[in-house]
């Protein structure tokens, strides 16, 4: 067994950049945080990833490196006070580095407590965050701070991180190990290297022999089963969200199904899909195919009805239902083109032949004279201005090429040739 009072993540973190691994656009030859350690010139920053990247690792090298006082936070248990105590420490040492972990759980007034000390030097404050920092940390003290994007590590970075972790550390040289297959361990670690860390140790542990030969089936073993990597509130809900809605925009049913499946085994709100479903299909198929949305409703119903485990049926049936149906979005750029008109234009007066006169004043001003009810020409049809006159003549719907649009297009065209062109 191996000695698990520190974990091998600790014992083997980095000290400087040269044995940091990954990040090389971040601490590479050419790298900005190279370059803040060379000139010495710490800005505040946020540190923005995915877990086990090396965000805290990072900020501690800075310290390290640079030698200045260097206090750490943790935003789940620390709040307004413990950053007061930590800015009143900071006065009058020299370029005191703030760490906080996790720094968007805190609040706003929490955050706005940093403020000052940031504008006016007392501290240098480095932020971590999983979350995108432009939803999670307010904007005044956002515009403080550079903004460097952590990347998963890749195969190679990982494979690196085992080998170095296999060669350096006390306790893993004590075992003969050897990896005869990689692919379990880094599915399971999904670019996370302390995740991945823990595992080597869980396996080892699991096997308890002095020679270990580790494969995909003895980390599965070990692991028992892969926990999917979703987080409901944070930035991977934004992306695998849009990951599904983009696959049934592009037509690919097995994409979008992929995608419906991770929200699905990461928890997800079963009715929150829906309702995107409900939304795409009017912004993305539109009169292309207007049972999409009677699919797309029913879908939500159903699925309010069914609830959860049953409702992933319901959800991949409207899914791939949507995925094959034709796009259009000529519905959606309508109402975005019209809105952009009445901003640009703002309340323009209704014309006053289509006013309601429901009093005498109201017709004696000229409310609603000169309408022609159409119903009473032929085809119910008969052309008139609806449009207020300074914008009169403007078009806003744009059928989609596609068979059902085609035909709506030819009827416009047939009707408003002369005015609108279609």
């Amino acid at each position: 067994m191996i000695n698990r009072e520190i974990p091998l993540a600790e014992r083997i973190r980095p000290t400087s950049l040269d044995t940091f691994i990954g990040q090389k656009h971040l601490v590479g030859k050419n790298g900005v945080l190279r370059k803040v350690i060379e000139t010495g010139i710490v800005p505040s920053m946020i540190l923005w990833g995915p877990p086990g990247v090396g965000k805290t690792t990072l900020a501690n090298i800075l310290a390290h490196q640079l030698k200045v006082p260097f206090f750490t936070l943790s935003a789940v248990s620390s709040g307004v006070k413990e950053v007061r105590e930590v800015i009143e420490k900071a006065k009058g040492k020299s370029k005191t580095i703030l760490f906080i972990d996790e720094i968007h759980r805190f609040s706003k007034s929490q955050q706005d407590a940093l403020l000052g000390a940031v504008e006016k030097g007392v501290i240098t404050l480095i932020g971590a965050t999983t979350e995108n920092p432009s939803f999670e940390v307010n904007s005044a003290l956002l515009s403080r701070c550079q903004v460097y994007v952590l990347k998963p590590l890749d195969k190679d970075d990982l494979k690196s991180l085992i080998e170095n972790a296999l060669a350096s550390d006390a306790e893993m040289k004590k075992k003969k190990v050897e990896i005869r297959e990689y692919e379990a361990l880094l599915n399971l670690s999904g670019g996370d290297a302390r995740k991945l860390l823990n595992l080597i140790e869980l396996v080892i542990d699991y096997v308890n022999a002095n020679e270990v030969v580790i494969s995909n089936e003895i980390v599965m073993e070990a692991a028992q089963r892969r926990v999917a990597i979703y987080d409901k509130k944070g930035e991977m809900h934004y992306d695998v969200i849009s990951a599904f809605i983009k696959s049934v925009r592009g037509s690919d049913p097995n994409g979008a199904i992929y995608w419906l499946a991770r929200m699905i085994e990461g928890g997800e709100d079963v009715e929150f899909i829906a309702r995107r479903l409900v939304i795409l299909a009017s912004e993305d198929i539109g009169n292309a195919n207007p049972t999409a949305i009677v699919m797309a409703t029913n879908c939500i119903q159903a699925v309010r009805v069914i609830g959860y485990p049953e409702s992933d049926i319901i959800l991949s049936q409207c899914t791939a239902y949507l995925a094959a149906s034709p796009k259009s979005n000529a519905s959606y750029m309508a109402i975005r083109n019209a809105q952009d008109l009445v901003r640009q234009h703002g309340d323009l007066s209704v014309p006053l032949h289509i006013r309601k006169a429901p009093t005498k004043l109201m017709k004696d001003l000229g409310y609603g004279k000169g309408y022609e009810y159409a119903h009473d020409y032929d085809h119910n049809f008969v052309k008139q201005e609806y449009l207020p006159d300074e914008i009169k003549g403007t078009k806003l719907y744009d059928p989609g090429n596609n068979a059902r649009e085609n035909e709506l297009r030819a009827r416009l065209k047939k009707l408003w040739e002369d005015k609108y062109g279609y």
